[in-house]
């Protein structure tokens, strides 16, 4: 009989990102780096994202959260990035849309302290069918306000997935 291969799912991880009270950016450029998800150790066929993010008080309507992706190239990492949480402004928006690539764009209303979710974004997807070796997200908003101060209203996590021989 031959073997199978099915799709074992590992634990959730969450990745570290400082976006509590996170400033509003017009320009979409100015946001927070997170903490690296480094596949060359687990080597994942897929990875889902998912995460949550909180508006602040009196936000502006019909305006965004982002969350993109940006890849270590496997000697340097793009643009202003570094692998590590920090606090990020992208030279410009033609540089931005070269290297960051989607993960989520939440549309927003004036709702005080509304909670935004993404989840099951496949990774590999995002990249156009293969993982980077490493990577990390970055979150960016236009609200007009700063994001909700509480450190537990946001969260940006993956679940690796790999095949299993059965």
């Amino acid at each position: 009989m031959p073997n199978s291969i099915l799709k074992k799912y590992g634990s959730k991880t969450t990745l570290t990102a400082a976006v509590a009270s996170l400033a509003s950016d017009t320009n979409l450029l100015a946001g927070i780096e997170s903490s690296v998800i480094d596949n060359t150790t687990d080597g994942f066929d897929d990875i889902l994202l998912s995460g949550k993010t909180t508006t602040g008080t009196s936000p502006t309507a019909a305006r965004q959260i982002e969350v993109w992706a940006v890849a270590w190239d496997g000697a340097n990492w793009p643009d202003v990035f570094d692998g590590t949480t920090s606090a990020e402004t992208i030279t410009s928006s033609d540089i931005k849309n070269a290297i960051c690539k989607p993960v989520a764009i939440l549309a927003t209303n004036n709702t005080s302290d509304r909670t935004y979710h993404y989840s099951g974004v496949s990774a590999r997807a995002v990249f156009g069918g293969e993982l980077p070796s490493k990577f990390v997200l970055f979150i960016v908003h236009n609200t007009g306000v700063n994001l909700n101060s509480t450190a537990g209203n946001h969260e940006f996590s993956y679940v690796g997935i790999y095949p299993q021989v059965q």
